[in-house]
Formats: structure tokens, C-alpha cells, sequence
């Protein structure tokens, strides 16, 4: 299929990067221009604009939106509406907040354009791996790009979950349960690492890969960061957050649901930015092994 691409960060430009290599014309745009020759070299089209995007798009067309959520993602959706004909899709493949999604969705019907949202997960090794993909919007909707879906993802790592905003709904609580998930790591290896025996951190990654009921891709991720650095002394225990933890303790709350490991474990993220402590690190090291996300460093 044919379809625009917009974001070329450390995401949207490998999952430009995989289009093109399962056969997708893709026609990719930055406001920067600092990824146009990324964008060649991935075998894509780069637009100078958004106007030349969709001009060399057949209608219907299909948009990709691979931006920062929030702001960012209705500011794109304003500066596509004049240049988009009635029957045309914008994808969100973003981190966006599922209420927005569904109020992006009942605001593009009106107009006679189609939404989807497509939560995301699989970090800077989706190029390789493939992605997965929590998609909602109209079945008509999801249907015009599910041919990029199938290429984006991993075998069965597709699907498409309900109405537009179901799929950033999905996503939200996968990233709630990914903070639960790395908060009782760094927790266990912290008590390891305090304790009066002289363990094997690594070694013992690499035994619990073998068999145990907690292994896991987040504990082959761990396995690498102790086989680069096993004191992770120049690691400052500092957790960033981005967004996905408060929206799901806050719609929690709302359901009435009790999510204490998920609550707890944004607020030690909260506390990691107050006094370095080793489970902090722990989590830092493994959301840059598996989202590239920044690390920072002692001064």
C-alpha cells in the first residue's frame, strides 16, 4: 500500500524503514527535514511538505502520525485538514491519552475523514522483531491500513481491539502493567545486591531465562545490561515517566478498580528523581535497552 508518514524519530523512522522492506510506497515528511536523507536511504519518498505528502498520495489516503502525544498530535491533525479530501485515514501511532483519541475520532467523522488509533509497543528493536499493535477505530477504518499493520507487526502481534480510542485505551494499561514489571525487577536485584552473599547479577539473569515462571523479554534485556556493566555505578537512578502510568492510575480511579502495584510503581518513579537508588537504575538501564530511551549520567 501507499501511505504518509509523519515523526521521524527514534520510532517512526524505523517503522518507515520496515514499510519500505515489506514492499509499502511510503512518503514521509518532517518539519525539520534533518531525516530527509534517512528517509532516502530507507528506499522512502520525502515531501517537503505536508501539502507535497498528500499530493503524491492516491485518495483515499492513508496518514501516519507518529508525534509526541498531546499538543503535538492535534496541531499535525490542523495543518493536514486543509489538504485532505472526505474519505481520507490519519493513523495515531503515538502514545496518546484514549480520551483524546476518541475526541479526535467523533471530530474527523464530522468531517468526513476516518481516525484509527494504533498503540504501539516494541521500542527501537521493532525494526528487527516487529511491532505490537493495539488498534481501534471503525472496521472500514482499520481496514484501509491493515496492510501496514500486518507488515509493522509480528506474527499475531496485531489486532484490532474495538472503537477508535480502544486501542490507546489497550496501550495505556500495557504500559501501566510494563511499570508494575520493572519496578518488581529493580526491587528484587536491588535486594540482591544488598545482600551479605556475593551473587552473580548476570549469572543469575541468564539462570532465570532458563525455566523460571519470571522470565522474560524485560529480563533478557537485564541479562544485557549486567553483561556491559554489572555495578551500574555510573548510572544515575533517575526514572522518567511519560505519561502512560498517570493516565492509567487516574482511569483506575475512575473505574473504581484498586491498582496498587501499578500506583506505587509511579510513585517510586516520582522518588527516583529525588535520590539515586539502585533500583532506579536498573529500570533506567532497561527502558534504554528497549526503548532507547535516555539515560542520565553522573555528573
Amino acid at each position: 500500500m501507499e501511505l504518509g508518514f509523519i515523526g521521524l524519530g527514534r520510532m517512526g523512522l524505523n517503522m518507515v524503514r520496515r514499510l519500505t522492506r515489506g514492499g509499502h510506497r511510503v512518503v514521509a515528511y518532517s518539519p525539520s527535514g534533518r531525516q530527509r536523507d534517512a528517509v532516502l536511504e530507507a528506499g522512502g519518498v520525502y515531501a517537503n511538505s505536508r501539502e507535497e505528502m498528500l499530493a503524491l498520495l492516491p485518495s483515499p489516503r492513508v496518514i501516519w502520525l507518529m508525534v509526541p502525544s498531546g499538543p503535538p498530535v492535534d496541531e499535525n491533525i490542523d495543518d493536514l485538514l486543509p489538504f485532505l479530501s472526505p474519505g481520507d485515514l490519519l493513523v495515531d501511532g503515538g502514545n496518546s491519552f484514549f480520551r483524546d483519541s476518541q475526541r479526535r475520532g467523533a471530530r474527523l467523522a464530522s468531517l468526513n475523514f476516518h481516525y484509527v488509533d494504533a498503540g504501539t509497543s516494541g521500542g527501537i528493536w521493532g525494526l528487527e522483531n516487529g511491532y505490537c499493535l493495539m488498534v481501534g477505530g471503525a472496521p472500514e477504518a482499520v481496514t484501509m491500513a491493515e496492510p501496514a499493520f500486518y507488515t509493522l507487526a509480528q506474527q499475531d502481534g496485531y489486532l484490532h481491539v474495538g472503537p477508535v480510542g480502544a486501542g490507546h485505551f489497550v496501550k495505556m494499561v500495557h504500559n501501566g502493567i510494563e511499570y508494575g514489571m520493572l519496578q518488581a525487577y529493580g526491587e528484587g536485584f536491588e535486594i540482591m545486591h544488598a545482600s551479605e552473599f556475593p551473587l552473580d547479577l548476570h549469572a543469575i539473569t541468564q539462570l532465570w531465562e532458563h525455566g523460571s515462571v519470571v522470565r522474560s523479554w524485560l529480563l533478557e534485556l537485564l541479562e544485557r545490561v549486567f553483561s556491559q556493566e554489572q555495578s551500574l555505578e555510573q548510572v544515575r537512578g533517575f526514572v522518567e515517566d511519560s505519561g502512560e502510568g498517570r493516565w492509567t492510575v487516574d482511569t483506575a480511579i475512575q473505574l473504581n478498580v484498586p491498582a496498587p502495584v501499578i500506583t506505587l510503581s509511579l510513585l517510586t518513579r516520582l522518588r527516583s528523581r529525588q535520590e539515586d537508588s539502585y533500583s532506579a537504575k536498573v529500570i533506567a538501564e532497561l527502558r534504554n535497552q528497549f526503548g532507547g530511551h535516555e539515560m542520565k549520567s553522573k555528573e
